[in-house]
């Protein structure tokens, strides 16, 4: 059976190339994930910086928060 993929959420900001490698990474590993622009949801933004993240992307992968495009921990977490 195949195992279930953990939830992942990617917040992002229009301008950001960062963001856009880490979509682009995601997808190349067929991941589902949600996108939140965090330029339009002043609650997301509040949420990424109380867990240390001042900058975009932003992953939150199940319960585990990654600050900026770390692709090794990424893959760690993801299982791939």
């Amino acid at each position: 059976m195949e195992k279930k993929q953990k939830k992942v959420i990617l917040f992002t900001t229009p301008t950001c190339k960062w963001c856009t490698t880490a979509k682009q990474h995601l997808k190349s590993h067929n991941i589902k994930f949600k996108i939140i622009d965090i330029s339009k949801d002043p609650k997301a933004a509040k949420d990424c910086e109380q867990h240390g993240c001042r900058g975009v992307p932003v992953y939150l992968i199940g319960s585990q928060w990654i600050c900026g495009f770390d692709q090794k921990k990424v893959e760690k977490l993801l299982n791939f």
